[in-house]
């Protein structure tokens, strides 16, 4: 018998080393996502890092991103999302694969 497993429990036990002095996903110009009607980054993200403000636009928090590049799909239209891999020695350090 298998014993059901949330994935937050899963994604709990990854571990990610922030590189607070050169972030790797960076939010090209506020205003662009001001106006971006959908705003798909703040749902489509399975890590949660971008979120709406007070102010109508987005805020982006790259602590605990998984690295999967759908920030990058969901904005290809207005290309708003500066996207590298972090620095060797940063990231994320997935548990299970």
């Amino acid at each position: 018998m298998s014993i059901m497993v949330k994935v937050e429990e899963k994604l709990y036990q990854n571990r990610y080393i922030v590189d607070e002095s050169r972030p790797h996903i960076q939010i090209k110009s506020a205003e662009a996502c001001q106006s971006c009607e959908r705003q798909a980054c703040t749902f489509c993200c399975p890590a949660a890092c971008y979120s709406k403000n007070e102010t109508g636009g987005v805020t982006l928090v790259t602590d605990g991103c998984l690295e999967c590049g759908t920030c990058r799909v969901v904005c290809q239209d207005k290309g708003n999302i500066a996207w590298d891999y972090p620095r060797g020695g940063y990231g994320i350090s997935y548990k299970f694969g």
